[in-house]
């Protein structure tokens, strides 16, 4: 079995420039048959509920007998409009588009902030990234990351006899005690943080370290060939399934394209008629196709879960090198639906419909609880914030989001809050592009820029490295139903809406704190500190001073903000 599985895969991967962009896995699934009600996780530790928390979820039941091999693929900075299933009318997604027919796509999927290291933590945790100190994006100057104290969605599929792999950008931490080895991986190969981290920074290129690239624990390369990342990604997706096909597995595929900069392999290079971007982004579609081929010759597609979705939103100051989440606003490092509201699609043949849109609101931190509840899994000790959408995913008729209310923080600050088709911005300041966008891998106003130092976190550093400028959004009120582009403030028409939505809003304020008001959040867990050891002490034989006071380290609490 073993030698079968190794020829299936260098035949396999031996194809990777054979096949044309557009790979032709399996004919579209029929619709699933009616499901009974999907189960419920078990519930976290006791503590008042927030809105839409899963800490009341009823007791899960008798474990389920199947355990579906588990693919979740990630892009990054990827915007809501880029894919033909989306609305793209200049990028080919041939492979994305075939999916979306062969499962369910979700039109209000969210994730919880608009940056990559947050967006990573709530994924994996199933917690918003304030509830476990998460906030922003870490970069190689970064002591803190995820606390190996946090139950990760790869550690309970482990606990359920799953072999789990991780190929791409990790981002939820720099140091070895944060690596995925660490954290319920037994595979990693991939980088740390993002890629413009390197000489490739588009303002801060000289004082950037060389990008490693890593196996497992070790380096095994230093600024490697970005324009090969997709390709040597996805050969290394393919053998993996191949390696694992007759047990239960987890593989998460966090790719590390379209991130500025932007590169594409030279079988891909020029030959999309709309530019590098487009070229990048019909790679990781090609990249979808075969890891979809890979499932389909290994006989496994039936009992495969597939999913694939972006980190956040596009990097809109970039231009031709950017995404695009129109007819939404903004997009990455914002709370507007062009920053959180990403594609999302879920493929598990006779179980999600083949061909449905769902449109109920759900987010990234509901993968973990879902998945737990299928497998019967228990839920993690500490309170989480993700709930079961298996009725969603199953297309179960008249099922509605278990959210009462959805969050979206920049930083430390509580920006908005969705509950049902309405969304309420608070008073807050955002980046939006300076002037013209840019072109060809610099950002807008790159001539003028006086770029602060990558250690200076909050939107005001960002604004410097990056072509932003910061602006202010006043309290509105915005009906998504009819105005999905937050364009049309109704808070004088609907002062009830404002009312019922600044309530909602009032425990998660109260639990995870709020830059904006000065709260402090009274269920914040704190990050990993990876600090090194103080040296013993040596024997003080001289006379002590009288000891004087000093203000409290709580006195004057350092505030985490976004950082990239």
């Amino acid at each position: 079995m073993l030698i079968r599985a190794v020829l299936a895969s260098l035949s396999l991967a031996g194809t990777l420039f054979a096949q044309e962009v557009s790979v032709s896995p399996a004919p579209p699934a029929a619709p699933a048959p009616a499901l009974p009600s999907a189960p419920a996780a078990q519930p976290a530790n006791p503590g008042p509920a927030l809105p839409g928390s899963s800490v009341a979820e009823p007791p899960a039941p008798t474990p389920k007998k199947e355990r579906p091999n588990i693919i979740l693929i990630l892009a990054d900075d990827l915007g809501y409009s880029d894919l033909g299933c989306f609305g793209s009318t200049t990028i080919r997604t041939p492979n994305l588009d075939k999916m979306a027919t062969q499962g369910t796509k979700f039109t209000s999927f969210y994730v919880t902030q608009a940056v990559c290291s947050a967006s990573r933590a709530a994924l994996m945790s199933s917690s918003y990234p304030n509830r476990v100190s998460m906030q922003g994006a870490l970069n190689h100057t970064s002591k803190e990351g995820i606390n190996p104290d946090e139950l990760l969605l790869p550690e309970i599929l482990k606990q359920q006899g799953y072999t789990c792999g991780a190929l791409g950008k990790w981002h939820l931490g720099t140091t070895p005690m944060y690596s995925p080895i660490k954290h319920g991986f037994d595979e990693f190969w991939g980088i740390p943080y993002s890629n413009d981290n390197s000489k490739f920074h588009p303002s801060l290129a000289a004082e950037m370290p060389p990008l490693p690239l890593y196996e497992d624990e070790q380096v095994i390369e230093t600024d490697p060939d970005q324009s090969k990342f997709t390709r040597r990604i996805t050969e290394k997706a393919v053998s993996f399934i191949r390696r694992h096909e007759e047990k239960p597995f987890f593989l998460y595929v966090p790719h590390i394209m379209p991130h500025v900069p932007i590169f594409a392999s030279e079988r891909f290079h020029g030959k999309s008629p709309n530019g590098l971007y487009a070229d990048v982004v019909e790679e990781l579609d090609w990249s979808v196709g075969m890891i979809l081929a890979a499932v389909q010759q290994a006989g496994i597609a039936e009992k495969t879960i597939v999913m694939f979705f972006s980190d956040n939103g596009p990097f809109l100051s970039y231009g031709n090198h950017a995404g695009n989440a129109k007819p939404l606003r903004e997009g990455k490092l914002t709370s507007y639906e062009g920053g959180v509201r990403v594609p999302f699609i879920v493929k598990w043949p006779g179980k999600v419909p083949a061909g449905k849109v769902c449109d109920e609101p759900v987010t990234e931190m509901d993968i973990l609880p879902t998945l737990s509840a299928w497998l019967g899994a228990p839920a993690p000790e500490k309170k989480t914030d993700g709930k079961n959408v298996l009725d969603l995913w199953f297309g179960k008729e008249g099922a509605k989001s278990p959210h009462e209310a959805i969050v979206f923080y920049a930083g430390n600050e509580l920006q908005a809050i969705r509950s049902g088709d309405w969304k309420l911005h608070f008073a807050h300041p955002y980046i939006t592009v300076t002037g013209e966008p840019g072109k060809d891998g610099k950002p807008s106003n790159f001539e003028n820029m006086k770029p602060a130092a990558i250690t200076q976190s909050g939107i005001e550093g960002i604004a410097t490295r990056h072509g932003y400028q910061v602006a202010q959004q006043e309290l509105a009120l915005y009906n998504l139903k009819d105005d999905v582009a937050e364009s049309k403030d109704v808070s004088a028409a609907h002062p009830e809406e404002v009312e019922r939505l600044k309530k909602l809003a009032e425990p998660f304020r109260t639990q995870l704190g709020d830059a904006l008001t000065g709260a402090k959040g009274t269920e914040v867990r704190p990050a990993g500190k990876d600090e090194p050891k103080p040296e013993a002490a040596k024997p003080d034989t001289a006379p002590k001073a009288p000891e004087q006071s000093t203000p409290s380290a709580e006195a004057k609490p350092e505030q985490r903000r976004f950082r990239t």
